[in-house]
């Protein structure tokens, strides 16, 4: 089964500042790898700074105090009942107590002083790749703002998500019931970059889709691919190859068919100088084939040139051809017959045919 995907980060996140001030210094290089924890951003601390030596000098103001209140307080005790009433000595216990908790608040005001301080200091959260900064040195800031000042995204491993229709997935489920579907001990999923080349490494699945788009009927899955070289970007397009079992089948080129008018996939074969029309049954496509149960059997010759004005019972005389992989058409040599690979096409007085691949994967 192929299907379009798009590549999507294994993680992204967007930085912004948490205090307000002024950028003072771009750390990183956009493009470069950072560690989490790499400081990214530096904010003017001047500010926070001296907000943090108050909130320090408030500290030990408080901690005089109750150093003091205590004191006071052992005092009384001691000359309770002889210079000291009952009530002087509960208003000192009071004044302890309040002592404690200027000191408490004095600390907690110190904490986050010091903690809006070291935010001057922007960390990325993750491991990844940094995009180019959206603001400069100088470029005034707030907590939290909306805009991003860059994005950080972790593209090894990368995800690869895909649609299909919740249709095409029963259809499947059934084969694998009715057993003409021969399900694999786990599914192979493989990656065709936008040039056409195979990529690498072999998917896995991470989310199988348990919802229903109620707007188009598809199911979104996820698989996850190792991602080393970065060939695989975020937003990049491409197409998933998923083997979900084995199958008896007939591989058909997409360009030797075509749709009648009710939508029925169709092609013509060559049968003793007339064309001949089939109606196709498949089960999903394989690279640049429909993979086909019914309509065709393996050793026919397809038609592939001039079918939109070919009839059905037309006569035609047949030019061996053969199809390559990506669909590219070429006249066979004289002296070599069409492989079981390839295929071909007619139409009109003279007709470009080759054979049906047989196939046992799906």
């Amino acid at each position: 089964m192929t299907t379009p995907g798009r590549g999507v980060a294994f993680e992204s996140v967007d930085i912004r500042p948490r205090v307000s001030g002024v950028i003072a210094e771009i750390v990183y290089e956009p493009g470069q790898r950072v560690e989490k924890g790499d400081v990214l951003f530096r904010i003017d601390g001047d500010t926070l700074g001296a907000e943090l030596a108050a909130a320090e000098a408030n500290v030990t103001g408080a901690e005089a105090s109750l150093a003091n209140a205590e004191r006071t307080l052992e005092r009384y005790r001691k000359l309770l009942n002889t210079a000291v009433t009952e009530e002087t000595l509960q208003t000192a216990e009071v004044t302890v107590r309040q002592a404690e908790a200027t000191l408490g608040s004095a600390k907690a005001a110190r904490d986050l002083a010091q903690l809006n301080y070291d935010r001057t200091e922007i960390k990325s959260p993750i491991a990844g790749i940094p995009d180019v900064p959206a603001v400069s040195v100088g470029a005034v800031v707030t907590a939290n703002q909306t805009t991003a000042l860059t994005t950080i995204v972790r593209v090894d491993p990368i995800y690869v998500d895909v649609e299909e229709s919740a249709k095409r997935v029963l259809e499947v489920r059934a084969r694998v019931s009715e057993g003409t579907l021969a399900r694999g001990k786990a599914l192979d999923v493989e990656l065709l970059l936008e040039n056409g080349a195979l990529y690498a490494s072999k998917g896995t699945l991470v989310s199988p889709g348990f919802q229903v788009s109620t707007s188009t009927g598809t199911r979104d899955f996820r698989f996850r691919f190792d991602n080393p070289d970065r060939l695989i970007l975020p937003g990049q397009f491409l197409r998933v190859e998923i083997t979900l079992g084995t199958t008896d089948a007939i591989l058909v080129p997409q360009i030797a068919t075509a749709r009648a008018g009710d939508g029925t996939l169709t092609a013509f074969v060559a049968e003793e100088g007339v064309a001949r029309s089939r109606a196709l049954r498949t089960q999903g496509t394989y690279q640049n084939a429909w993979v086909v149960t019914e309509g065709v059997e393996a050793g026919d010759k397809l038609i592939v040139d001039g079918l939109s004005n070919l009839r059905d019972g037309a006569e035609i005389a047949a030019v061996p051809v053969t199809i390559a992989a990506d669909g590219v058409v070429r006249e066979a040599t004289p002296d070599v017959a069409p492989s079981e690979n390839s295929s071909g096409d007619s139409s009109g007085p003279s007709a470009a045919s080759g054979d049906a691949a047989q196939s046992g994967g799906n």
